[in-house]
This record gives C-alpha cells, sequence and structure tokens, in this order.
C-alpha cells in the first residue's frame, strides 16, 4: 500500500507551482511532520500538510518518493498549520512560503539523523523555574486592569501612558498563568531586537533562565534552533521575541503579549508581507489564548476597534484596558513648542533649548535630542554647479559619513570616498548640506565644550543610531553607558525613543520633526504624534530622582508649525483627542480603519514596463467577481521609484468590504501569473501583493 503526501515546501516565488507538492510514501505520515523531499536537483525541507491513500484516489502520475521524515521531532500541531494556512491565504503567498520562513534555518539543513543526534544531546531541556514574588506594589490601575483581564475574554488593549507600569502588568499577567496551569506557555512580543534585552532580563529575574527563551534575527542560527526546540517541546514556558516569533511553535499557548503594538515593525516589509500585531489576535482567537495589545499611543486601527458601545453603535471586538497614570508620583513630562520661525536663519539648536540642557549638565542629569536622521548630512554639494550626491542607482541622494569619509545610499548600500572635488566641475569647496545624527553629535560636542559637569570633567556625548550599533555589541555597551550616568547628551535616531527605561533623563528633545505633518502618507501624522509621545516619555521615568534633583521632566519640540493641531494634543498629552480627529478625517475620506487596501507593486528595468503590467493587471480584473465593490486606482511610481537600478511602481486597491477585497485578490492571482507569461509581463523581475500596507 502507498500514501500520497502533499507537502508544503519553499518554491520559488511566482513559480505557480501551487501551494503544495505531492510525493508518494510507503507509510503513513503524520500531518505536520517535518519531512525532506527531492525538488528539482536538491533535497529540501518540508512540512507534511496532507495524507491521502493513494489507492482511494484517481490514477495520478507517478510521484516521487519522499526522502526521510524527521520524527525525532513532534510534528506541527494543528493549530500552528491553521496559522501559517490563514497568512498565506490573508497575504497573498504560498503555504510553503510562510511555513519554511517560520521554521528555524538550521532546520533545513538537518538530516533526520543530524536532528536525532542534537535532540538526544539537548534532552528535554532544563527544569522550568519557579515565579519570584513580585516586589513591586501594583497601582490601582494596574490591579484594575489585571482584575479586568483575568474577568474577561478580551482581545484588550491595554492603553497606558508611558511610565504607568504596563510591563509590570504583563509579568503579572504571564505569572498567574503559569501558577494557574503547569504546562500552559506565553508568547511576548516586543517591535524591534534592541527591546529585547532589557525585556528579557525583567522576565529571567522574575520566572528563572530555563522558562524563558527569545526568538528575533539577531540570534545566530544555533541561538534561533535551540529556542525554537524549546519552545516546540513545551520546555521553555516564555518566549520574547520580534514579529517572526508570532509564528514560533508554541502547542500550549494560552497568552500572547504583544507590547508597543502601534509600531510599524511589526508589519514585515519583505517576502510576505504580514502583520505579527493582526496574527496575534488571530493566533489567539484560534487556540483560544488571550491576548494583550499594549501601548500609549494605540494605532488607529487598535483604538477604533475597542472602542465602547454608543447608541446604535455596538462598539468594537476588543476590552480597552486604561491606565493614564504614571506609577507613582512621576508627571507626564511638560511639552515645549519653540517656534523656529522666530529664531535667525540657519539655527540648529534654538538658545533656550541649549540654555535648558547645559542646566540639566551642571546638575548631573541627563538630555535625549531626537533627530531621525542618520548620517553626517543628508547629501553634499556644490553651490557653482549644482552637483549633488545623487546616487547613480537610485532615485534618491547617498548620505555623507563624515566619520569614514563616504558616501553611502541608505536604500541600495552603495558607498563611495567622497571626491576630493566636484565630479561636476572641480570645484574643491563642496560642502555637506542639512544635519544628521553625526553632524547634531558634532555639533552639541562643540557648543558645550567649554561646559563642566558637576565633578569639573568634560562633558559626554554620546549617538546611537543604525551607524554607531553595527558591530557586534555596540548597542548593549552604550545603552549601559547611559544606563550608568556615563553620558550626559544622547543623540539619536528612533531607536532611541522607544521603550526604554532610562531613569536619569530629564530632558527630551525633537529637533526637526515637521517632515511628516505634510507626507502625502495619510499614517504620516499618527506615526509622528506615536514616535514625539514615546521620545517624551523617556523623560522623568524615575518621579524620585527627578523629585531629589528639585527637576522638572520637559519634552521639547522645535518646529516651524507650532499651531498645529497635532502638537496641541501633545502638549496636553492627549491621545484620545489626537485619535479621534484622525478618524473624524478618515472616516470622511474612506480610509483604515473604515476601509481596508492593497497595494500590487512591479518592479521592472523601466517605469514604462512596470506601469504596463499594472495596467493590464487593472483591465484583467475587470472580469472578477466582485470586482465592482473595489476601486483600483491607476498605477504610479514609488515614491523612491528606482533602487538599485530597478524601477518600482504600485498600484492601490480599496474596499469597504474586507471579504470582497480578498474575493478580487484571491482571483486575481492567476491572472497575475499569467500576465508574466505576456508581452506586457516579460520586463517584468516581479511583483507582489502587500495587503493592510503601512506606507503608501
Amino acid at each position: 500500500m502507498s500514501w500520497q503526501i502533499n507537502v508544503a515546501v519553499q518554491t520559488p516565488a511566482h513559480s505557480a507551482l501551487g501551494d503544495v507538492l505531492s510525493y508518494s510514501s510507503g507509510a503513513p505520515v503524520t500531518p505536520g511532520a517535518l519531512v525532506r523531499v527531492p525538488l528539482g536537483r536538491r533535497e529540501v525541507l518540508g512540512v507534511a500538510w496532507e495524507v491521502n491513500r493513494e489507492d482511494t484516489g484517481p490514477a495520478t502520475l507517478e510521484l516521487k518518493p519522499i526522502g526521510a521524515v524527521l520524527d525525532a521531532l513532534a510534528p506541527l500541531g494543528d493549530a500552528w498549520r491553521d496559522l501559517v494556512a490563514f497568512a498565506a491565504r490573508y497575504y497573498q503567498r504560498s503555504l510553503g512560503e510562510i511555513a519554511l520562513a517560520a521554521l528555524p534555518p538550521q532546520l533545513r539543513d538537518l538530516s533526520a539523523v543530524q536532528l536525532a543526534r542534537r535532540l538526544k544531546r539537548k534532552g528535554s531541556g532544563g527544569a522550568p523555574g519557579g515565579v519570584s514574588p513580585s516586589p513591586v506594589t501594583l497601582s490601582a490601575e494596574q490591579t484594575e486592569a489585571l482584575s479586568r483581564f483575568e474577568a474577561e475574554a478580551g482581545p484588550f488593549l491595554l492603553f497606558g501612558s508611558t511610565g504607568s507600569g504596563k510591563t509590570e502588568v504583563y509579568l503579572r499577567a504571564v505569572a498567574a498563568l503559569l501558577e494557574r496551569e503547569p504546562q500552559a506557555q506565553a508568547l511576548v512580543m516586543v517591535p524591534e531586537i534592541n527591546l529585547t534585552p532589557q525585556l528579557e532580563a525583567r522576565f529571567k529575574e522574575r520566572f528563572g533562565a530555563d522558562s524563558v527563551v527569545s526568538l528575533h534575527s539577531g540570534m545566530t542560527n544555533p541561538q534561533r534552533l535551540a529556542s525554537w526546540l524549546a519552545a516546540h517541546s513545551g520546555a521553555a514556558r516564555i518566549v520574547l521575541g520580534t514579529r517572526m516569533a508570532v509564528f514560533a511553535s508554541m502547542p500550549s499557548l494560552r497568552l500572547i503579549v504583544v507590547d508597543e503594538e502601534h509600531d510599524p515593525s511589526y508589519k514585515q516589509q519583505e517576502g510576505a508581507r504580514y502583520s505579527a500585531r493582526d496574527l496575534a489576535v488571530w493566533r489567539g482567537r484560534r487556540e483560544n489564548a488571550k491576548v494583550i495589545l499594549g501601548s500609549a499611543t494605540p494605532s488607529l486601527e487598535s483604538w477604533h476597534q475597542s472602542r465602547p458601545a454608543a447608541g446604535d453603535d455596538p462598539g468594537g471586538r476588543y476590552v480597552r484596558l486604561s491606565m493614564p497614570l504614571r506609577i507613582g508620583t512621576g508627571a507626564l513630562p511638560r511639552v515645549r513648542l519653540v517656534d523656529m520661525n522666530l529664531q535667525p536663519p540657519k539655527t540648529v539648536l534654538s538658545a533656550a533649548l541649549l540654555d535648558a540642557i547645559g542646566q540639566r549638565i551642571a546638575r548631573g542629569e541627563q538630555s535625549m535630542v531626537f533627530l531621525n536622521r542618520r548620517g553626517y548630512a543628508p547629501v553634499l554639494a556644490c553651490a557653482d554647479c549644482g552637483w549633488k550626491s545623487e546616487c547613480p542607482h537610485c532615485s534618491a541622494y547617498r548620505v555623507f559619513h563624515k566619520i569614514d569619509r563616504t558616501l553611502r545610499c541608505h536604500h541600495c548600500g552603495f558607498t563611495e570616498r567622497v571626491p576630493r572635488a566636484c565630479p561636476g566641475c572641480g570645484n574643491l569647496d563642496i560642502a555637506p548640506v542639512g544635519r544628521g545624527t553625526e553632524r547634531l553629535e558634532e555639533h552639541l560636542g562643540e557648543l558645550f565644550a567649554a561646559v563642566r559637569r558637576p565633578d569639573g570633567s568634560a562633558v559626554r556625548i554620546a549617538r546611537i543610531d543604525a551607524d554607531s550599533t553595527r558591530k557586534q555589541g555596540a548597542l548593549e555597551s552604550q545603552l549601559a553607558a547611559v544606563h550608568a550616568g556615563e553620558v550626559d547628551v544622547l543623540v539619536g535616531t528612533q531607536m532611541i525613543a522607544k521603550g526604554h527605561d532610562f531613569r536619569r533623563i530629564t530632558l527630551v528633545a525633537a529637533i526637526n520633526p515637521d517632515g511628516a505633518l505634510f507626507s502625502g502618507d495619510f499614517r504620516a501624522p499618527e506615526r509622528l504624534f506615536s514616535l514625539l509621545m514615546q521620545s517624551a516619555g523617556r523623560a522623568g521615568r524615575d518621579a524620585a530622582y527627578v523629585s531629589a534633583q528639585g527637576a522638572t521632566a520637559e519634552m521639547w519640540i522645535q518646529t516651524h508649525h507650532p499651531q498645529h493641531p497635532l502638537f496641541a494634543a501633545l502638549k496636553r498629552h492627549d491621545y484620545p483627542a489626537f485619535a479621534q480627529g484622525e478618524l473624524e478625517d478618515r472616516a470622511a475620506a474612506g480610509m483604515p480603519p473604515f476601509a481596508f487596501q492593497a497595494l500590487l507593486r512591479a518592479d521592472a528595468r523601466t517605469q514604462e514596463v512596470a506601469q504596463a503590467f499594472l495596467g493590464a493587471a487593472n483591465a484583467a480584473a475587470d472580469a472578477l467577481p466582485g470586482a465592482e465593490q473595489v476601486t483600483r486606482y491607476p498605477a504610479v511610481p514609488l515614491a523612491i521609484q528606482r533602487v538599485a537600478n530597478v524601477e518600482r511602481a504600485q498600484m492601490l486597491l480599496e474596499s469597504a468590504s474586507r471579504a470582497a477585497l480578498q474575493r478580487v485578490l484571491a482571483g486575481w492571482q492567476p491572472l497575475l501569473h499569467e500576465l508574466r507569461r505576456t508581452p506586457e509581463g516579460k520586463g517584468v523581475i516581479r511583483w507582489l501583493v502587500d495587503v493592510d500596507p503601512h506606507s503608501i
């Protein structure tokens, strides 16, 4: 007797091979088992998805036999496979692409024998540690939030101001779960890798090192495999991770926490463009696990979903838990706006802001200066002939990095040494235009060169951005220096604005945030408000320290538009008012969360080819069922339309019905594959569908 095994494998993108490939086996294979199967001239890892007796079905082509079953590892469960299937269907990708990307890379290279040896050598893992009692006394708001969390089903949106103690709520919720259910597992997600060490330390202190593992792309392949195996076997009770952790195999999952749920980093921007936050909510419902989404500035989608019932409106699907007050006697920082229209031309840091930073240095306090642009200057330019440091491969400028005297494209990575003279006219006087964190760090060093700290030593300025933290361990050592009080002024990009618990910072300054106020992307104001409010939240987190210093925590914002409503809401720390205004505007314009969107993007060697493909795709969609319920806008180039000599164009689809949009996208897939074989599609390098896009 033989068996047909349908296997999910990583097939080439846009190969149109279908979701699963069929193989034969002399014995049945448990669905969810990992198998090695031939694909072309290679043998690859796959997941057995369906198993059928060959003699019960119609006669088929002769199938290749499977190579081996990795039966030393327990099969992936039904719930995990349902999650993968839903993600593949909703985000318009192949089953195998999602399934194999969710597995640790090293697992793909191990044979059945190697895996069995690895598991035998590792054993079943250490015994889970106990729960250490918390030394923290809960506030009334935290107690109320936990009480409602235990009593209600959720999903929950924990709307807590910065410093209100959201992390302690997560810790207590996990502790109560593990004490109640000995085998239960919890998944705790953060948006970025640099936030995991701080959170990992707190969880390990509370629950023991053997109970906690991390999962993120910054780990080595052996580390990721070890963490994944610990979660899959149930030895790890708590998994901390970034967006990829939403696919962790956790057979006893009972709680999912998504911290900083508003953060755009939860949306994958390459390959399968899934939202880990949205998948966490879906997974919680499928596995009967409670879900907490936490943020001081929730995404407008989550805020809308947590609205209370009113009149004919039944309200949202989420339960809103509010914690507006900071722990203890701590007050939210005072927000001060500096009208840059009243400052002398070319002013970088106003005199009032410099004086405020200087006062803090004199008292031994720390300040944080935030500028969301790394490098020394955005562009190098010649005043004589107008030459600028454009990237030859992208429609963008190369950024001047003074520290290594290079011009570097932040889109394709193309790097060259700074020319001795203007390549256009030979002028020796080429100069930086604009300002990045590297130049701001240098400027602050010059301004405070004569200032002394309380002990008489020189002022210490540090910079944290993607350039300064490139080396292994650099971020950890720099953060440790800030926490130890060895830094007086911290300069950085949004890397320093999120999640960090800096205890001695009493002043935060945003230097040039105006660009997002008038962006073509309708989500830009939401992102800016969130970033500024999160940045402000780094100031004055230790109420006892601020009180002892006799200081006032402040957030300074230098802007040319001080009357903008966004800043008015920010001064009051009034996220609900900001959200109400934004939601009213979006409802009037028929934009998310009151409509649903998808992008079809095409990449080609020329813009004409990319747009021709999208035009043909648009015409082909006319015949699809439900197409009349979906608005399709004309194709346009992307904002950065050329990257690495590839031209990029996109077409927006929008519908008031999520189901209608999904039907059109699913029906479109075979038509798009066919288009690749027509003259309109010959020059297209790749195309992709982005469902629920975060930037347009």
